[in-house]
């Protein structure tokens, strides 16, 4: 026989072997015209199909008998014969997902859940989405047991397997929330609430994320959250006890602060006064602190920030004035004349900072909106008239010094100094412009706000002394030579106004020496009028 035949041979072979309902006829056909009509073969062959039949019908038969035997094993509360029972019923017919929910139930007895487990989900897989609250559940108890074990990994576990076959159900949600909290998994906590929020926002839910904030240091968030679950319940009591901690605990922040800022330690009350908002963000209070102290430290861009953060509180909210004893709206209006005098004052520290680096246009346009703050501060205008001297503005300089002087006392001597320095300069101007009359009477005014410099002295000569005023000009040279000798002024006045005499002969001659007089009298009473401690 060759290998076709061969090969044929076994392709016959096969068809026979697996063969249907038709080929088994033809079987029959083939055995009787091989042998005829021959009983012992023919009745073998019927004998092994209804063996088969009789074998599954047996195979029935046996596995209601063993979950017959396991029914009533429960109902004697024999569960592990029970168990045994069921599962040979299983064995026998595994197709049967009854099977496998009776044996589960009964190792439910035995408190097995894993196993009772493990039997529902092949009972799903024959009949999918019988089962699956019952599997849910079982997954559920048995997270519960290992949760109530300790066992939070595993039984974080057992809760998530039970949160896939039923999603959506809270009750598992929260129960991985347990385990995640038990474990020290905060930040998977949060997640976890954030898609819950994200869902549906709920008091309780932000009260919930707002410990766990609480727990991670986070008081920030925390007191954000509590904030929202009050908008969401306004009476919501473990809200508002939260809120009172944050509150307590900022209190107690600001008033270490303030113990360190006396001490002269900033640094140490800038970091408290930070805890302080965190645990309350919204206090006006502790912003304004915190941009006084900022100014203190010269860093007055992080002032002005606090300090428009203070401003902007005071007036939308309490500004955290609901933790302090006292009438609210007295407290409010102070708060707020004190936020503007810290922001006035820390724009006077920035300009005087920046003038100190040669930026006085920049100075100048942050005393304006120091003044705007505070229009009733002399020093801002003094320092405001500072910069526009600098600058060759010598009219604007005039007019802040002249505002200050009408705010403070009339001969303060801050306010005289820059006012005779000014009238000087403006004298100056006047004179090499030929404008001798205006020059005059610049010179003249800075001389009576400063009697005792000289120079004003020798710019008035040289003013008189082109008007033709000669006696205005010697009584003028003659102070000057006596408050400063040595200026390269005297030596050309004198010659042009004394000729043919040296200094000493003009202050020993009787028109000296009453120039004299006349001027001690003037620096004695301008001096008198210039001392702090008279009355």
């Amino acid at each position: 026989m060759d290998s076709s035949d061969k090969r044929k041979g076994k392709t016959a072979w096969s068809q026979s072997l697996f063969s249907s309902a038709a080929s088994e006829q033809r079987w029959d056909e083939e055995v009787k015209q091989l042998f005829g009509n021959n009983k012992v073969l023919l009745s073998r062959t019927k004998n092994n199909r209804g063996a088969e039949l009789q074998a599954g019908v047996i195979i029935q038969r046996r596995a209601a008998e063993h979950c017959s035997n396991g029914a009533q094993a429960l109902l004697r509360a024999e569960y592990e014969r029970a168990v045994v029972c069921f599962s040979k019923a299983v064995t026998l017919q595994p197709g049967q997902p009854q099977l496998y929910v009776s044996q589960a139930e009964a190792l439910l007895q035995l408190c097995d859940f894993h196993s009772a487990a493990g039997l529902y989900r092949r009972a799903s897989f024959l009949q999918p989405g019988a089962f699956d609250d019952r599997l849910a559940f079982i997954l559920y108890m048995q997270g519960q047991c290992l949760f109530d074990q300790g066992l939070f990994l595993e039984a974080l576990q057992a809760f998530s397997c039970a949160a896939e076959v039923k999603p959506g159900c809270r009750i598992y949600e929260v129960k991985r929330l347990a385990c995640l909290a038990a474990l020290g998994r905060h930040d998977d906590c949060v997640q976890l609430l954030n898609d819950w929020i994200t869902k549906c926002p709920t008091s309780d839910l932000h009260v919930l994320r707002a410990r766990l904030h609480k727990v991670q240091n986070k008081t920030l968030q925390c007191y954000r959250d509590v904030k929202l679950a009050l908008q969401l319940q306004p009476a919501c009591p473990h809200a508002a006890a939260l809120l009172l901690q944050l509150q307590e605990a900022s209190e107690e922040a600001r008033l270490q602060a303030v113990v360190r800022a006396v001490r002269g330690e900033l640094r140490e009350a800038l970091c408290l006064s930070s805890v302080g908002l965190q645990n309350s963000p919204e206090d006006a209070r502790l912003y304004l602190f915190r941009g006084t102290l900022y100014r203190r430290l010269k860093e007055f861009s992080a002032a002005m920030e606090d300090l428009v953060q203070a401003a902007e509180l005071t007036e939308e909210t309490g500004g955290g004035l609901e933790i302090i004893a006292g009438t609210k709206s007295e407290l409010r209006d102070s708060l707020k004349e004190e936020v503007k005098f810290q922001a006035a004052l820390t724009f006077n520290d920035f300009a005087i900072q920046c003038s100190c680096r040669g930026l006085h246009a920049e100075a100048a346009q942050l005393l304006n909106q120091a003044i705007e703050k505070e229009k009733s501060q002399a020093a801002l205008y003094l320092n405001r008239g500072d910069c526009f001297f600098r600058r060759g503005k010598w009219r604007l300089a005039l007019a802040d010094y002249q505002q200050a002087e009408e705010m403070l006392r009339p001969d303060d001597p801050a306010v005289k100094l820059r006012l005779g320095l000014v009238h000087s300069t403006l004298g100056s101007s006047y004179f090499q412009n030929e404008h001798f009359q205006e020059a005059a009477d610049m010179f003249s005014l800075a001389v009576n706000y400063s009697p005792s410099v000289g120079e004003y002295y020798g710019g008035s000569a040289k003013a008189f002394q082109s008007l033709g005023d000669l006696r205005g000009a010697r009584e003028a040279c003659v102070c000057m030579l006596i408050l400063d000798p040595s200026s390269s002024q005297v030596p050309p006045l004198l010659m042009n106004l004394f000729p043919g005499k040296n200094a000493a002969d003009v202050l020993s001659g009787p028109e000296g020496q009453a120039a004299k007089v006349r001027l001690m009298e003037r620096i004695r009473s301008w001096r008198s009028s210039s001392d702090p401690q008279r009355d």
